[in-house]
């Protein structure tokens, strides 16, 4: 999104270190260690002073050049600008210049608002102009009634009714928009669902009821950001945390699973690591291996997603019969030939492997378990070891 070039203003002797945001999540921690050693990338302080800026897709953050910021404050900011569509930028620039700011916290707070304004760069298309302007006044709504809209009256409306404020963008209307603090300089609020994010949570200092002192987390992500987010919300420690949870891409057997008022934060973390390659198969297939197994809590949970090759998975077969189907028809296993359906008996072979695979029919469908280690073993902490020391006992016991 932007390329900032940071230094410390008191000590610019150390040099500057170019950074892009939304900073990649495998190059943060080596970012703020970068930071450090300019002794800079303080979590709660605005000790990075910005060199210069390079924004192609959105000059106004040429305005934030020489202020002071925190790294994480223009890491929300990139992200956040990330999410954005053409347009959204336009207004985004637009509003920045409008409204005259400059530094990083003013735009924080100005991109939950910016989409509030109209920007007109083309005043040649005003049946264009009208409906973008009815949309972006009454938000979403249906084809028909965008359609009906007298697009060129609703744009002369606009023009006759508030002043425009000329910029380089285009005029802006604000709609009388009034810009509201967001931000309070200490807790990053909430923003947009990452695509690579697993699980969404809050957390906060133990018996903290003021939902403004909570921080937000996005799982899967590094453990020096979850660090620095738990500084920001005055945790020093996990035994003095709090977790609120907000949402997430596992089915409802893994949320149910996870008991938040005592769950590891970076247990859960683990979790969304192991889980951060799934596509949407591999969920539903670790909900039904949960139903099987059982699991109470992250640590558990994640055995079984990193193991999760070792379960046989039937979805929506709920019989014997749609077992044996799914097996001769979808898994793979089996040629199918469709011109020998009437020979198929699909029930007599759903029993077989029933008591074969020893599995179970759960919610989503059917489950069977073919690893070495019981599902008790496999859900301890490290499995392999579990199974290594199992081996040594056999090998011990034996006479030779």
């Amino acid at each position: 999104m932007f390329e900032a070039k940071l230094k410390s203003r008191s000590q610019p002797k150390l040099g500057a270190l170019a950074v892009t945001f939304p900073i990649p999540e495998e190059r943060y921690e080596n970012v703020i260690l970068a930071l450090q050693n300019l002794q800079i990338g303080d979590v709660r302080k605005q000790d990075c002073c910005i060199e210069s800026i390079r924004a192609p897709d959105c000059p106004a953050l040429l305005r934030m050049t020489n202020t002071m910021a925190n790294v994480d404050e223009l890491d929300w900011l990139g992200k956040q600008l990330e999410s954005f569509d053409r347009y959204e930028l336009l207004q985004f620039n637009a509003a920045v210049e409008r409204f005259g700011l400059s530094a990083a916290d003013e735009l924080i707070d100005l991109s939950f608002c910016a989409r509030e304004v109209t920007v007109v760069s083309d005043f040649n298309d005003l049946e264009l102009v009208g409906k973008r302007h009815y949309l972006t006044v009454h938000g979403a709504c249906d084809s028909e009634e965008l359609e009906n809209l007298d697009g060129k009256e609703t744009a002369l409306a606009l023009i006759s009714g508030q002043p425009g404020y000329v910029t380089r963008y285009g005029v802006v209307y604000d709609n009388g928009i009034k810009l509201k603090q967001a931000y309070d300089g200490k807790h990053l609020p909430p923003s947009w669902w990452a695509e690579n994010c697993l699980m969404e949570l809050e957390i906060g200092a133990q018996g903290e009821t003021d939902k403004k002192k909570f921080e937000w987390v996005q799982l899967p992500t590094s453990q020096i950001k979850l660090e620095r987010a738990m500084l920001r919300a005055g945790i020093s420690s996990c035994g003095e945390m709090q977790l609120l949870f907000s949402g997430s891409r596992f089915s409802d057997e893994v949320d149910c699973a996870l008991d938040f008022e005592y769950e590891s934060l970076f247990e859960l973390n683990h979790l969304c690591q192991a889980c951060a390659e799934f596509q949407d198969a591999d969920f539903e297939k670790l909900g039904a291996v949960c139903q099987m197994a059982k699991p109470v809590c992250a640590a558990s949970i994640r055995q079984l997603a990193e193991n999760l090759d070792q379960f046989d998975f039937a979805p929506d077969a709920h019989t014997p019969e749609e077992l044996g189907k799914y097996m001769i028809q979808q898994s793979g296993h089996y040629e199918y030939d469709e011109n020998l359906e009437d020979f198929y008996n699909y029930g007599d072979y759903g029993v077989k492997r029933i008591l074969q695979d020893d599995g179970v029919f759960v919610d989503r469908g059917y489950v069977s378990y073919h690893g070495t280690l019981t599902l008790d073993e496999l859900m301890r902490d490290d499995p392999a070891e579990c199974y290594q020391q199992e081996q040594e006992a056999k090998m011990e016991g034996m006479t030779w």
